[in-house]
């Protein structure tokens, strides 16, 4: 009900932000692949809290292991388990909103639905239902590196400062460099101290992640609800605290003539058919034309600030919430991999789906 994202490659993510742990069952991964436990890690590192004063001082190691479905570091065709154990909850800090709804979180609509809800953390509606999505995602890279598609997303946009960087030319190592995630040296020095003034103001802030798929091959996607863009944009605009989706141009399009926005078509050095523009953003007519596949998602201010914050309780009575608990002034930075996460998923969905009816 809601907790199962893919068709071939199918993850379904468990536990909540102060349960006993989270983790991810992934079914419909091919057999005989790579997967160390080393690169689960390695892409859960790069979400966990603590990194830097800019993300949530959450002490979280965020250790994988995998129950299942690997042995030797092979994947065996059957579900893959994998769980990261919670160890650091501070559940004490949300005794204030067992009975007051913050603004803009899930407590008011997870209770409107189900009529209880998981008051610490937030239950499943906090970001840390991710680290299932993560690590899905690092099985997902297994299942396209055969085919050498790689992937890179980077913080783009911090409230109104905007990286000025070559999309094409953005590398892991560049964004990696600096713990906002901006591969722009002086944007990211700029968007650091905003981000810390935030933090110190007791006030939030949102911004943008870019993110692109290299060596996609032509023809994935499904006329015609499941086109290529239209799942991407379901992924994406199903992870916490996104409020907007662009795929290529985007908005942008919109402003732009249909003789300013066309891609030509042309025959490549090496023989193949490409295009000598992108504004479609690797997709036309929901299918994959083999130029990269490039988005921007659009995250808002986390919800929590560290100020009073009027509200009400569960009674309808005016009350005022005073700030406790860890949180990120900005989300963005530990959003880099799981934009990359989504990404992965959708596209072995998608490759698999193609091998099962073209291949």
């Amino acid at each position: 009900m809601g907790n199962t994202f893919g068709r071939l490659f199918r993850v379904t993510t468990f536990g909540e932000s102060h349960g006993a742990g989270v983790g991810v069952v992934i079914d419909g991964c091919p057999p005989r692949l790579p997967l160390a436990v080393e690169d689960v890690q390695r892409e859960l590192d790069r979400r966990r809290p603590g990194q830097s004063t800019l993300v949530s001082p959450r002490r979280e190691a965020d250790q994988v292991e995998i129950l299942s479905g690997v042995v030797d570091g092979i994947t065996l065709g059957t579900p893959i388990a994998m769980m990261v154990r919670n160890t650091d909850q501070r559940s004490r800090d949300y005794g204030d909103v067992a009975r007051a709804y913050r603004p803009s979180h899930a407590d008011f609509t997870y209770q409107a639905k189900y009529g209880i809800r998981a008051v610490a953390g937030g239950g499943r509606a906090s970001a840390r239902e991710t680290v299932g999505r993560v690590a899905a995602g690092a099985v997902a890279r297994a299942v396209l590196a055969p085919l050498g598609v790689t992937l890179v997303a980077w913080v783009d946009e911090v409230a109104d400062l905007v990286a000025a960087v070559d999309p094409a030319t953005v590398t892991v190592d560049q964004v990696e460099r600096t713990p906002v995630r901006c591969p722009d040296d002086a944007a990211a020095a700029a968007m650091i101290e905003r981000i810390e003034g935030a933090r110190k103001a007791g006030d939030s802030l949102g911004g943008v992640i870019r993110a692109i798929a290299r060596g996609v091959p032509a023809g994935l996607g499904e006329p015609v609800f499941d086109r290529l863009d239209a799942d991407l944009a379901k992924a994406m605009v199903s992870l916490p605290a996104v409020k907007g989706f662009e795929v290529g141009s985007g908005f942008a399009g919109a402003r732009m003539t249909g003789s300013q926005h066309n891609d030509p078509f042309a025959r490549r050095d090496d023989g193949r058919i490409g295009t000598l523009t992108n504004h479609s953003g690797g997709v036309q007519g929901g299918i994959s034309n083999g130029e990269d596949v490039t988005l921007r998602v659009a995250f808002k201010p986390t919800a929590t600030i560290m100020r009073p914050q009027q509200t009400v309780d569960v009674d309808g009575e005016p009350t005022t919430l005073e700030p406790r608990g860890r949180h990120d002034p900005c989300v963005l930075p530990r959003a880099v991999p799981i934009v990359e996460a989504m990404m992965a998923l959708v596209l072995a969905d998608h490759w698999l789906r193609w091998r099962g009816q073209c291949g």
